[in-house]
């Protein structure tokens, strides 16, 4: 608006410097200045609007260019008009500017055959040129426009794939850490409440037994802290950048071990592993413990005191084979929460999660005879 208002100003005052020089000649023919000041006026005052309203404009131009001329008051209605024939190239389009030029070289061809001199062909030359040069120019400013809008879209594009794919990262690391806080938490909690129950039971009838409960509370409290200190260390590190020493997680090795938990909270675990599990990626062989780990909870829970579970885990050359059963003979303890019943779990969901991740399947129901089963198959590839 401010460049278009110093463009009409500065057309407006060379036609007035014009008139001025003129005026001041003994042989003057130009008409009186209350007649030339406001046609002039008029002349360049459209400008102004013609970001705004360029069809209008041009138009507006072209009426008064008429009178401008054919008074031959100065060069503005040359400019005004070449002027407007840019814009419409530029913000309306081709159709329109060449209808506009259809009808200033429709009325131009009128007021020369109207006024006709040797000369009008000098003037006709340079009004079809600077009309050809606004009509290129506009062209070049068009497609230099067009090609900053593609490019403005293409970063808007790539900055909206960005955000989504930064919020699709957060929204799996949420993940992540949701199913790793409900491993680690959902299993301690379980074994300390069984053997809490256990204990309460045993302090009078069986000191020892009840002495061995609370020890193994205090081991399986312990070992759920290390976990939950070792997965905040990893989102510490990640939000700082640094790589420092982390606490390994558990792996598939670890298996006896979690065997053994169960047992001390009162559950047999019969284990049999077939095949090495040492060589397995580090993100399989977590999603192993975690499944057998998560089922033996889902077990101490449902089926309680009295049950008996087993685990098989078969390493094949391409993936490996868990299946995680129990009779569902014991009764659970009132201490320990039966809801919500399973399947539906977010224990459920999270097994399912960990085998999708690694294009595996996960397989949970009724086992036959009664109990539950659970069935994960994790494809994987043998270390070169």
């Amino acid at each position: 608006m401010v460049g278009d208002s110093l463009l009409a100003a500065l057309l407006l005052l060379l036609d007035l410097m014009l008139f001025g020089l003129d005026s001041a000649s003994p042989r003057s023919t130009l008409k009186p200045w209350y007649i030339t000041i406001p046609v002039d006026l008029a002349m360049t005052l459209p400008i102004v609007f013609r970001r705004r309203s360029p069809l209008v404009v041009a138009y507006v131009v072209l009426v008064i260019s008429i009178l401008h001329s054919t008074l031959q008051l100065g060069v503005s209605s040359l400019a005004a008009s070449a002027i407007a024939l840019y814009t419409l190239v530029v913000y309306v389009g081709r159709k329109q500017a060449s209808w506009y030029l259809a009808a200033q070289a429709g009325t131009g061809a009128v007021q020369l055959a109207l006024t006709w001199k040797p000369a009008n062909w000098v003037f006709a030359i340079i009004v079809a040129l600077t009309f050809a040069f606004s009509w290129v120019l506009g062209e070049f400013v068009g497609a230099r426009r067009a090609y900053q809008g593609e490019l403005e879209a293409r970063l808007h594009l790539l900055e909206t794939e960005r955000d989504q794919a930064g919020r699709i990262a957060v929204a799996q690391e949420r993940g992540r850490i949701a199913r790793e806080l409900h491993d680690v938490v959902a299993h301690a909690v379980s074994v300390i409440v069984v053997q809490a129950d256990g204990a309460s039971y045993a302090v009078r009838t069986n000191p020892d037994l009840a002495e061995r409960a609370v020890q193994t509370i205090s081991s399986t409290g312990r070992e759920a802290l290390a976990e939950l200190r070792r997965l905040l260390e990893v989102l510490r590190n990640n939000e700082e950048g640094e790589g420092g020493p982390r606490i390994p997680q558990p792996d598939a090795e670890s298996l006896e071990e979690l065997a053994d938990r169960v047992r001390q909270a009162g559950v047999p675990v019969a284990m049999r592993i077939e095949g090495p599990l040492a060589g397995l990626p580090a993100g399989v062989s977590l999603g192993v413990y975690r499944i057998v780990q998560e089922s033996l909870t889902n077990t101490l829970k449902h089926a309680g005191r009295g049950a008996r579970a087993e685990v098989v885990v078969v390493r094949a050359e391409d993936q490996v084979d868990v299946v995680i059963t129990d009779d569902g003979a014991g009764k659970a303890r009132a201490l320990v929460p039966a809801e919500p019943p399973l399947p539906g779990g977010n224990g459920v969901i999270g097994m399912r999660e960990r085998a999708n991740v690694y294009g595996g399947s996960l397989e949970v129901g009724p086992a036959r005879g009664g109990g539950w089963r659970v069935h994960a198959i994790l494809p994987v590839r043998l270390r070169q």
